[in-house]
């Protein structure tokens, strides 16, 4: 987006001020990385966000991808900027120095992920992707698989991506018909069709290696038959070096509603050359172990929506003149008043920084959660962190890109007609944010896990894990008169959640479609609840801030100021979801599917 800016005031804030991540990372180990490392490197994501990423955002979505006899060609720029992004060292940031990695802990470098996908969210999935295939590589690859393929992984000379999802089968994996047949040599020969393929081609770096999900001759119907297989496009030799060229090509790239510079191909496998990882069989459980940091990493790109349209839509509410104020005139030098002085423009611009801000710190927490899962040596500190994480990470994935649909939306409605044009790139953060919803799970997907695994699955004790951690923090406050009102709206809400559950638990002992019917009102009503936790303690920081004497009185006085905002405008929509939730699934299946019919 034209004009964004980096928010490195209010992550360090998050990081810093809220939840203390100069102690967190001593704690883990990484003395290095200071709270004046960490503000350097803020300060060089900003830049390369702001004068690299996002003068190209708009240019990108206009030129497209191309793709021409199985060759994709990225949008003018794109190729440029991952040079430079290369050359900065971003992609080694969070890797192992045994592979040429700094590292640094995973949180630092997912903050700044954040400000490369608001900036420009098509070219961030690039390098995005290679993620989750270097991780896999890390968790369950062989040592010979890791010195063959991570060197140049995480150096960003080769990116990767994740071949999962197949035509018939979507979301359903345990339905995928890709194959893998054994070779005298040990390796595999692959045949199959994979959909969907985020930068599965593109020609910013010389080798792109493939995760992909395949069946053995051998193996099982379902979920439990599915292997994991590693699958360069152009082999590679023992010692790293880039080969001939495999058997793997892209047969067509998606013509999309949002993320057009993102290539979305069609990936085939002709007898392509790839290793088993891990164990036969196992290939969803091994995949699953980086599946939090996946889906964490979405919830970002809604977050990164938010925080884009916000400052858009602040910044032509400011500009744009429209109308007297009911109050009186606020420019009486001009032929009307800011769009700013409207109570409805500010109804919009407080919800899509409630969102934006309370849902930073939201994810900031859940980074925090699995740096602990990673680099920990306490297990019981892992172990509480692995219990927050299951719960909180299809909050994080779906409440985040589910409020980012509501903030793009808002984008435009601030800018009025002129949101529909595309020169003021309102609408393209809408087309470009859709996706975030659907991939890595739908929102309901997240929410049946939610309810469905992580809640009445743990019997509740995921939750109760949750909710005690709130309730403690609000009885630290009880002596505060100041914060009394909201603390007590969320012990009201602790009470009602687990109420709730309880009651949604009973009806669903005789009737399992009522954990369907409950859950996306479920995972929303449990992430308007979460946030507003993380809104208390960004209002009582703020206080202390205050308090302390500190100069940036606006800074801290907007967040207590959004604080009530968000409990007295937002935190209450829950009402009308437990009204919802408390209808049960006949309304939504008692209809017969022939009445649905349009005649």
């Amino acid at each position: 987006m034209e004009g964004y800016k980096a928010p490195q005031r209010d992550a360090m804030f998050v990081t810093h001020e809220l939840l203390d991540f100069q102690s967190h990372y001593q704690k883990l180990g990484f003395d290095e990385a200071s709270e004046d490392l960490v503000s350097a490197i803020f300060s060089e994501a900003a830049k390369f966000s702001e004068n690299t990423l996002a003068p190209i955002n708009q240019s990108g979505d206009e030129e497209g991808c191309k793709w021409e006899d199985g060759v994709v060609t990225t949008p003018k720029g794109f190729k440029e900027a991952y040079q430079t992004y290369v050359e900065g060292g971003w992609p080694s940031m969070a890797h192992p120095e045994e592979f040429g990695g700094q590292n640094l802990p995973y949180s630092l470098a997912s903050i700044i992920a954040e400000w490369f996908s608001g900036a420009n969210h098509s070219w961030a999935m690039y390098p995005g992707l290679s993620q989750g295939c270097m991780e896999t590589l890390k968790a369950h690859g062989t040592k010979e698989q890791q010195e063959k393929f991570l060197h140049k992984l995480i150096s960003g000379e080769w990116t990767g991506t994740m071949c999962l999802t197949e035509a018939h089968c979507g979301s359903d994996l345990g339905m995928l018909k890709c194959r893998a047949e054994p070779q005298e040599d040990g390796s595999y020969s692959l045949t199959g069709t994979k959909i969907f393929i985020s930068a599965g081609e593109h020609d910013m770096s010389e080798n792109i290696v493939h995760i992909v999900l395949a069946r053995l001759p051998d193996a099982p119907e379902g979920t439990k038959g599915i292997s994991l297989f590693v699958v360069p496009k152009f082999n590679v030799s023992d010692d790293g070096e880039k080969q001939d060229r495999n058997a793997v090509s892209c047969g067509s790239i998606e013509h999309k509603m949002g993320i057009k510079a993102s290539a979305t191909c069609v990936i085939n496998f002709d007898g392509a050359k790839g290793f088993l990882i891990g164990p036969p069989n196992r290939g969803l459980n091994c995949m699953f172990t980086f599946m939090n940091t996946a889906r964490i990493g979405t919830g970002l790109e809604g977050l990164a929506a938010s925080e884009a349209s916000f400052q858009g839509a602040l910044k032509y509410a400011k500009d744009r003149v429209q109308f007297r104020s009911m109050t009186g005139r606020k420019n009486p030098d001009g032929p009307a008043d800011p769009i700013i002085v409207h109570p409805d423009v500010r109804r919009m611009l407080l919800t899509q920084k409630a969102f934006a801000e309370g849902n930073r710190a939201l994810a900031a927490y859940c980074m925090q959660m699995v740096d602990v899962t990673l680099y920990c040596d306490d297990e019981v500190a892992k172990q509480t962190a692995e219990a927050k994480l299951a719960f909180l990470t299809p909050i994080v994935k779906a409440f985040l890109t589910e409020t980012a649909q509501e903030t793009t939306s808002y984008g435009m409605q601030v800018y009025g007609g002129h949101g529909f044009i595309k020169e003021w790139g309102m609408e393209q953060l809408a087309r470009d944010t859709r996706i975030c919803t659907m991939y890595e799970g739908t929102t309901g997907i997240q929410a049946v896990d939610l309810l469905g695994r992580k809640v009445m699955g743990s019997n509740g004790e995921l939750l109760n894990v949750f909710v005690q951690e709130v309730r403690d923090y609000c009885n630290s406050l009880r002596d505060n008169a100041q914060f009394s009102a909201w603390t007590n709206a969320l012990n009201s809400h602790l009470d009602e959640w687990q109420q709730v559950t309880m009651d949604i638990g009973k009806v669903a002992a005789s009737n399992p479609d009522e954990i369907g019917a409950a859950s996306v009102d479920y995972l929303m009503y449990s992430g308007y609840v979460t946030v507003g936790y993380f809104w208390l303690r960004m209002a009582v920081k703020a206080q202390e801030q205050l308090d302390a004497g500190s100069t940036e009185t606006e800074y801290y006085k907007s967040k207590i100021l959004t604080t009530g905002f968000y409990f007295d405008r937002l935190l209450t929509r829950t009402r009308s979801l437990v009204s919802a939730m408390q209808s049960g699934a006949d309304n939504l299946m008692s209809m017969p599917e022939s009445m649905f019919a349009v005649e």
